[in-house]
Order: C-alpha cells, then structure tokens, then sequence
C-alpha cells in the first residue's frame, strides 16, 4: 500500500501499515525527540496584503511533510464586511487569535499574522531556524476508522497541566475574488484550517479522540494535535498526520 507524503516523515517516525491484520488504509504517527515548530498564519481572504503571506506559507509543504513543522492557516472574517466573504473563516478563529494576543499582551489583532510556538513572530525567514527544545511530551496519533482518530499523550511529568488542541487542515484550495480588496485575484491556499476543536486541560496520560470533518473532495488533508502549556500557550509537542 502507498504511504502518503506524511507518512514518511523523518522527525515523526510514522507508520502506515497495510496487511492481513490492519484495517484498510491504517495510519499512525510518533513524535519526536525535540518539540515540532508550530506555526499558525492569521489570514482573509479580504486583506490586500495576505496573498504573500499564503504564498510563502504555501512553500513549507515539504517541511510539513518531513514533519519539520505544523503548519496552519487560520482564516479569519473581520474583514468581510469590506465586500467579500472569506468562506474559510470561523469565528472560532478569530477567538483562538484574540487568545493567542492576550497571551502576548498585543492590544488588537491584525493580518496577516504568523504566530510561532505561541508568540507573534514578525520574521519570516527565522520561522524555522534553530533546533527545537527536548520534548516533554510523547505523542501518538492514528487513524482508527474513516474520519475518526485517537491520540495518546504521554508527558514525561505528570502532575504538570497542559492543553490541547486539533485541527484538521487542507492544501489545494483555490477562489476567485469577486469584491473588497482582492477583487479580480485568484488565490491558492494551502493549510487551511477547516476544523479546529480544544479539548481542555489535563494532567498525566489521557488519550484524546477525534471526528474529523470529511475531506473536501481529493484535496490533501493533514489531522494535527497541538499540546501545549496552557499559562503561555507554548507548544510542548505537536504532531501532523495525513493519510491516503
């Protein structure tokens, strides 16, 4: 059975299994020795200067596919009101940015914004430099029937608290802008974000399960699992899976 581009990450020791004895199309993932760079790109399909800002985001796929980092693209729709509406925003996006911006101590949000690791990030070229912290948390991510998944999340201490959250992100997707400050463009996203879902706090072991919306058409769909501190909202582990 082909793997998927994901499933061949180096950093994620994945494996997708196929055989007498495996459900058809299993897939699961392991996570690394160091902590996998989050990043999270704040963007509208109503803003003038997100197009670069997706293009470039666009250009991580081979590193998101070496499991180099977790990407995503939160779209937001504070903008709509300018003329075009963003179909791939959520308010729940525009909640998750306000959050990410009090942690910040930011007075207002804006696009396009990177956030890397919980922290805005205004350059681009560093997103990915440096070596990430030793891992405090073990995570394993599968795809149990379908649309459905499991992760177990181990941290190496268990009393201390942390945070969860899913999502479920998509390459290839495309739209023609008809008003606002785009209009006449043709954009292509990659990463966006078509379901996102906290699952709260905990302490210790807990596995964490997930329902995942279906795959729009054969657009290629990643399922990934942020853990992080939830004081700070710094990333103690991520992981991203994808299968065919």
């Amino acid at each position: 059975m082909p793997s998927s581009p994901l499933c061949a990450a180096a950093l994620a020791s994945l494996a997708c299994a196929g055989g007498a004895l495996a459900a058809p199309n299993t897939c699961e993932a392991v996570s690394g020795a160091q902590v996998t760079p989050v990043l999270e790109l704040y963007t509208s399909e109503g803003c003038s200067s997100c197009p670069p800002a997706d293009r470039w985001l666009s250009q991580l796929k081979t590193a998101a596919a070496q499991g180099r980092v977790v990407a995503q693209a939160f779209h937001v729709g504070y903008w709509d009101y300018i003329g075009w509406v963003d179909r791939f925003a959520a308010p729940s996006h525009t909640a998750r940015q306000r959050e990410v911006a009090a942690k910040n101590g930011q007075r207002g949000i804006y696009t396009p914004q990177l956030v890397r690791n919980g922290q805005d990030w205004r350059d681009y070229s560093s997103a990915l430099a440096g070596r990430g912290e030793p891992s405090q948390v073990a995570i394993r991510l599968a795809r149990t029937d379908g649309d459905a998944f499991e992760a177990s999340v181990t941290p190496s201490n268990a009393q201390a608290n942390w945070a969860a959250y899913w999502t479920v992100t998509e390459h290839g997707h495309s739209s023609k802008v008809k008003a606002g400050e785009n209009a006449g463009e043709y954009l292509q996203h990659d990463f966006v974000v078509r379901q996102y879902v906290p699952v709260g706090q905990y302490q210790g072991v807990q596995q964490l399960k997930l329902r995942a919306v279906a795959a729009e058409g054969q657009r290629a769909r990643q399922v990934n699992l942020v853990v992080f501190e939830p004081k700070s909202g710094k990333p103690l582990q991520a992981l991203s899976l994808g299968c065919s």
